[in-house]
């Protein structure tokens, strides 16, 4: 059994996200992305991509979407989109948020 740090790797990133995938778990069947907004950013971009599916889950404060879907995501909420359908976070509050996202290969296959 293996123990991932994200929080720490995502502080370090330039974009403040950490993708936990193949080149940690050897594996393509899945993947997850532990990501950190700043107070006041907005369009961090939310696309699958072809083959793909994900569910976005707001751990800590409340993001507003848009584009393909437009709705405020509260604190412990999650949705699921997948394929090229493209969508972005935006954190209105004065305080850090987090988010998580779980990915997979869809039924019709992957890249």
């Amino acid at each position: 059994m293996r123990i991932f740090e994200l929080k720490q790797k995502a502080l370090t990133s330039e974009n403040r996200e950490y993708i936990l995938g193949f080149q940690d778990t050897g594996s393509h069947a899945c993947y997850m992305i532990y990501g950190l907004m700043k107070p006041h950013e907005k369009a961090r971009a939310i696309n699958p991509g072809k083959g793909h599916e994900e569910i976005v889950l707001a751990v800590k404060g409340d993001l507003h979407v848009t584009g393909y879907c437009k709705f405020c995501l509260k604190e412990g909420s999650a949705f699921h989109i997948k394929g090229n359908h493209e969508c972005f976070l935006e954190n209105k509050a004065e305080s850090d948020a987090v988010y998580v996202i779980a990915g997979g290969h869809s039924e019709k296959g992957h890249h």
